[in-house]
């Protein structure tokens, strides 16, 4: 049995880290099917594809790890070291012969043998740099992860949003839209959101500036 597993959400200051793994004999379902990298797909597409990959493969697994876990984990570990070990809790459940993961460390084989140092026992492992865009596999993972976090940040987007009647946009620091929407809530509500990963700098630096103005104000 072989086994991809791929994470989405190492970015976003906001909601959840999802790891997904997917279980098959041999991934000739999962090719025909055209799973690959979630990134080059659109979202009903990924949603489609989903769904047919939870129908073809023989077990799947996920863990969602939200906003303010993250920010508990990060206390103590570093972002490589938390998907290390969320990867391997996915391992460790799937049980393959041989596993497929898309490196998050920028030493990709050191990333395999971190996760391998947490299992016990020893599958051959592949740990490339996007190996979501190399193994159908591991694409198959991707696009379970990306879908589960996508669904999260919509019902998060339904929870925070009529608060201010603003979009909050993909989540990502990077993202204008995202950006807005947290300023607007800190101004108005003097702290940053529920699900929001407080240990971000993008956040921390938001709530400096807060903190500053209203020193200035003073």
């Amino acid at each position: 049995m072989i086994c991809g597993a791929d994470e989405a959400g190492r970015g976003p200051c906001v909601g959840p880290l999802v790891v997904a793994g997917v279980l098959v004999e041999n991934d000739m379902e999962i090719v025909r099917i055209g799973a690959c990298d979630s990134k080059q797909l659109t979202p009903r597409k990924r949603e489609h594809l989903a769904q047919q990959i939870q129908q073809t493969v023989h077990r799947s697994e996920l863990i969602v790890l939200p906003a303010s876990d993250i920010d508990d984990l990060r206390k103590t570990m570093t972002l490589n070291e938390l998907e290390v070990y969320m990867f391997s809790k996915i391992i460790e459940k799937l049980k393959p012969e041989i596993c497929y993961v898309d490196a998050a460390d920028v030493n990709e084989e050191r990333f395999g043998r971190d996760i391998l140092s947490r299992l016990s026992f020893k599958p051959q492992m592949i740990s490339k740099h996007k190996a979501d865009e190399q193994y159908p596999i591991v694409g198959a993972a991707s696009i379970l992860a990306k879908v589960t976090r996508d669904e999260h940040v919509r019902k998060i987007a339904q929870e925070l949003e009529p608060q201010l009647d603003l979009p909050l946009g993909s989540g990502y620091p990077a993202d204008p839209v995202t950006r807005q929407f947290l300023e607007a809530w800190v101004s108005k509500f003097g702290s940053l959101p529920p699900h929001v990963r407080q240990s971000w700098d993008t956040c921390q630096k938001l709530m400096r500036n807060h903190k500053t103005k209203k020193l200035d104000e003073f």
